[in-house]
């Protein structure tokens, strides 16, 4: 079957800032989750009209403002742009679902696409009328709103002739007052039947149509702030979206006497009625359901949607008024949606005509392994389950990560349900609870989690708070005790300064003794960790230990004229007037220092002549000028050595443990 059109507009001034003074009135519902529902954003200006083509499985949707037609899929995946069509508004798809007609206010025509190729396939030229912006199929031919005299009509196009056939200013409903083009309502189930509704008043006109054009059956004031109408597809009914009241009204299309009130919220601004009869009416919410659902002639919504937040408001993203269109089988409803930026998404609303049940499970917040614990919970619904009915059971847990079956449990009186289960492991263990879902209800599932005993492990590392030399390879060996089925261990180390964070040195099956050893080179201090993950019946475990590298230092003097023994110690030879150089590398580090220690061999004892910090270069090299001796240290003996002092206030890092070099001996002569 092939959907009928809706129409929208902007909010009218009015309407915008009666929303924006009273949006601290706006109502909060809940609104049902949404699991397979998809939303993807749409390279917009606006949103004029949406249709659905079932056929070929299309969306299209018109933006006025840049002048195009959008067509997706009904993942909602762009897959055509039909551009050069300036205020491009209303949409009509033909019968068969082989034809889409456009109303196009720039040029004042109504156009015709291959719903196949994409390709213009006509173009009708309407005169030069203003304001062609609405299009309603009915009786085998187009109608659409235009404005004259500043003033709203109806007009048809007529094609089932060899020539295509124009009529203007059709009848206008009693009443009728505006300066826009009217909306319109129809379905291809009642093709005898033509809503017409006026936004700048609160008028709605029945028409019948006829072979000579429309005759008025009743028109009347029946809404405040008219956004959009639609009508049932027996013909019998017309449902209303109006600024107010905060409702959508559904009137007799005999002499619109109300029929039923269905109860949705805040700014009503869009109304679809499914080839099923099911009714979808929209409101503009920031902080309520954006869409509401209801089966025919019950005044309670079946299901809510309620559309996030992607903007950077405080409200959730809303409703473009009238964007909101059934598929045909009315397995979706598509909706288009704006966010405080200004972006736009098609929003692909699932199974939305199904009542989508809420399950709520409740376990114990931690329970013993090996011993029965109770699980209770109950099931919701719009549409009432009964008791008996029949829901599955999942337990979920470290020995069945993909999930075990349990018996199924059904439900008593009131939803309620509850089932006892003793786990066999420990740990995080999940029970998730799920109804399959049946001709008026969506499948829906809910879950807890309980944490359950595991027995505690031993788990000790070796070298904790040892310092080893500058490179040296250290053997790390974690000792893992009884556990149930798990024998693996990982050890990990993180090294100071470098910025890897951790990473794995060693993993696998400990030895026989329990024991599994990694080795790591010792350039940095380092946080060694050895990792046990648990089993079923075993408790996870991570321990730590800290071991210091020192840093590499080198020290030599140069400049000196030959080296010679005193006693077993070798010194460099000076004369007093040379200027012989202190030279240290170290492993380099950013910003690092090294600490020259000076010493004098004075009354039978060597006495401290003072420290200095100099910094390295970016290869970790320094060389001091230790300048001339001069006569007074003839024949005195001195020793100097360069150390790596750990912490920001001394040798500028705390990457190493602190290191100190070999003294290196100097003897001044003449």
């Amino acid at each position: 079957m092939v959907r009928r059109h809706k129409h929208r507009r902007t909010l009218t001034t009015a309407t915008a800032l009666a929303v924006l003074f009273s949006s601290a009135a706006l109502s909060v519902g809940a609104a049902g989750p949404a699991a397979a529902d998809t939303s993807k954003v749409l390279s917009l200006k606006s949103a004029g009209d949406v249709v659905v083509d079932g056929v070929h499985q299309r969306v299209y949707i018109s933006d006025p403002t840049a002048g195009r037609i959008v067509v997706t899929d009904y993942a909602a995946t762009v897959v055509a742009t039909l551009t050069g069509l300036s205020g491009v508004n209303g949409l009509e798809l033909s019968p068969d679902s082989g034809r889409l007609y456009a109303a196009v206010t720039g040029g004042s025509r109504i156009i015709e696409v291959d719903t196949q190729t994409y390709a213009q396939s006509a173009s009708y030229a309407l005169g030069g009328l203003d304001g062609v912006s609405t299009l309603a199929q009915a009786g085998g031919r187009l109608f659409f709103g235009y404005t004259a005299e500043y003033s709203g009509r109806i007009g048809s196009l007529d094609l089932s002739g060899p020539e295509p056939v124009v009529t203007l200013s059709l009848q206008s409903p009693q009443g009728y007052s505006g300066s826009v083009a009217p909306e319109f309502g129809s379905d291809p189930a009642a093709p005898g039947v033509l809503a017409v509704g006026v936004q700048e008043s609160d008028v709605v006109g029945i028409y019948d149509v006829t072979e000579s054009g429309l005759t008025l059956r009743v028109s009347k004031s029946v809404a405040g702030n008219l956004r959009e109408l639609d009508i049932t597809p027996d013909g019998k009914e017309v449902v209303t979206a109006s600024g107010a009241p905060y409702v959508h009204p559904a009137f007799s299309t005999a002499d619109l006497s109300p029929v039923v009130t269905y109860q949705s919220s805040d700014y009503p601004n869009a109304v679809d009625v499914a080839p099923g009869g099911e009714v979808a009416g929209g409101t503009f919410s920031w902080y309520g359901p954006d869409v509401h659902v209801f089966s025919h002639g019950d005044p309670d919504p079946v299901r809510t949607f309620e559309f996030p937040n992607t903007g950077n408001s405080s409200g959730g993203d809303t409703l473009v008024p009238g964007a909101l269109a059934w598929a045909p089988d009315s397995s979706r409803l598509f909706a288009v949606s704006v966010n405080s930026d200004g972006v736009f998404s098609l929003r692909v609303l699932g199974d939305p005509a199904k009542s989508l049940p809420a399950i709520t499970v409740s376990a114990p917040s931690s329970a013993t392994r090996a011993k029965a614990l109770t699980v209770t919970g109950t099931i919701t619904a719009s549409v009432a389950l009964p008791a008996g009915t029949p829901l599955t059971v999942t337990r979920t847990d470290v020995e069945y990560p993909k999930g075990r079956t349990l018996p199924a449990v059904v439900t008593r009186t009131g939803g309620a349900f509850s089932f006892s289960d003793t786990p066999s492991a420990g740990g995080s263990v999940t029970y998730r609870v799920a109804y399959a879902g049946d001709a008026t209800h969506a499948p829906a599932s809910g879950s807890d989690t309980v944490t359950v005993s595991r027995t505690a492990v031993t788990l000790t590392l070796n070298n904790d708070k040892k310092i080893f030399s500058y490179g040296k390879p250290v053997s790390f060996t974690a000792a893992l005790g009884t556990t149930y089925k798990n024998r693996a261990v990982k050890i990990y180390a993180d090294r100071a300064g470098d910025g890897k964070g951790k990473y794995l040195i060693k993993s696998g099956t400990v030895n026989s003794t329990g024991k599994l050893s990694g080795t790591l080179n010792m350039y940095r201090d380092s946080s060694v960790y050895a990792v046990y993950d648990g089993d079923a019946r075993t408790a996870a475990k991570t321990v730590t230990v800290w071991a210091g590298g020192q840093a590499k230092v080198g020290t030599s003097i140069s400049r000196h004229y030959k080296t010679g023994k005193i006693g077993s110690t070798t010194y460099s030879y000076v004369h007093k007037t040379s200027q012989p150089y202190f030279n240290t590398t170290m492993n380099p580090y950013p910003g690092r220092k090294q600490r020259l220690d000076i010493q004098m061999y004075y009354q039978g004892a060597w006495r401290s002549g003072g420290s200095e910090y100099f910094t390295l270069d970016s290869l970790g090299k320094s060389v001091v000028n230790l300048g001339k001796p001069g006569s007074s240290s003839v024949g005195y003996k001195f020793r100097f050595r360069s150390a790596y002092v750990k912490g920001a206030g001394y040798s500028g890092d705390g990457v190493n443990s602190t290191a100190y070099g070999s003294w290196k001996y100097m003897y001044v002569t003449n």
